[in-house]
């Protein structure tokens, strides 16, 4: 089995509606915004090695790393094999930055995005730019609903309702 599905059968066991659940879920938040912080206030470091070294690197049990992992991938300049990694999988945590704060926000991340390590990184203006774009991303807008007595879409000539909304 690999790390990222021991992880998840791990992390996914717990109830979220629960009391075990909810402080399962604090103490992993606390310790991916720990991350986050140190990997946010060094932007320049080059951060790779096996997914055990790195989790040493960070302080972090090797299981909760493998869930760090499993978050930022999608942030990452070159995603990682994270779906058959084991400890000893190289691994780089080279992120694009507006990417990274771009899926904070649509993960409903308060915690990350609101960062201070933020700051020196991406301008007040561009945090607010990449939030309304995200926020604007999950808006759907629905097109002009047709009438039954406009022309038909398909380009027949006839009304609507005597073309393709027959059976609409």
């Amino acid at each position: 089995m690999s790390l990222l599905q021991e992880w998840r059968d791990f992390a996914y066991a717990y109830d979220m509606n629960s009391h075990q659940g909810q402080m399962f879920w604090a103490n992993y938040f606390n310790i991916e915004k720990e991350i986050y912080q140190k990997l946010l206030a060094n932007p320049d470091k080059v951060w790779e090695g096996t997914v055990e070294e790195l989790a040493k690197e960070f302080n972090t049990e090797l299981n909760y790393f493998v869930g760090f992992l499993d978050g930022i991938n999608d942030s990452l300049v070159n995603p990682n094999p994270i779906d058959d990694m084991d400890k000893d999988t190289k691994v780089s945590l080279a992120y694009d930055k507006e990417k990274l704060y771009y899926n904070m926000v649509g993960a409903g991340a308060d915690w990350l995005y609101n960062l201070e390590e933020w700051e020196p990184l991406l301008t007040e203006e561009r945090r607010k730019e990449l939030y309304k774009e995200q926020r604007n991303s999950r808006t759907i807008v629905k097109g002009k609903k047709i009438g039954r007595n406009d022309p038909c879409t398909c380009g027949s000539g006839k009304k609507y309702k005597r073309c393709c909304g027959i059976n609409a």
